[in-house]
């Protein structure tokens, strides 16, 4: 799975599993802010969608503090995925 594959996955689950309804995954930008201002995500849509992308992709993602910067956007979620599965 190339990196625009990746995100597109990625998108998708944001969708399916936040049920984020009205809501196309090709309409979520890949450095849209995911949380707050941004897809309005609070931390309990932190968790699900952590729970999903360690199942779909078989990595395990930081948690805590460590975890802000790889939930930042779509394309944050694509490069930390890449960056466990590659090592």
């Amino acid at each position: 799975m190339d990196h625009e594959e990746l995100k597109r996955a990625i998108k998708q689950i944001l969708v399916e599993e936040l049920d984020l309804r009205g809501t196309e995954p090709a309409e979520i930008a890949d450095d849209a802010t995911l949380f707050g201002a941004g897809l309005g995500l609070d931390s309990l849509d932190a968790l699900q969608l952590a729970l999903a992308i360690e199942e779909r992709f078989g990595v395990r993602l930081p948690e805590g503090e460590a975890a802000r910067p790889v939930f930042a956007s779509v394309a944050a979620l694509a490069r930390e995925v890449e960056r466990l599965r590659s090592g």
